[in-house]
């Protein structure tokens, strides 16, 4: 896989690596990893949200007609 970064995305992810004494492509990795847990505690939420949903319907359908 190839990234290609614009111009200032370069620049400032080389700023970051230098005043952080880190590699461009460690912080590359993090931001991947961070984003892929963020993305699957997502899909949790939205999945227990609907089971909830879908197991107390009545009492949601009560509490809304309020």
């Amino acid at each position: 896989m190839n990234l290609r970064l614009r111009d200032d995305q370069q620049e400032a992810l080389k700023l970051r690596a230098e005043e952080e004494g880190r590699s461009m492509h460690a912080i590359v990795l993090q931001a991947i990893d961070r984003y892929l847990e963020q993305e699957a505690d997502r899909a949790t939420v939205r999945r227990l949200g609907a089971r909830y949903a879908a197991g107390h319907a009545d009492l949601l359908r009560r509490l809304g007609s309020r």
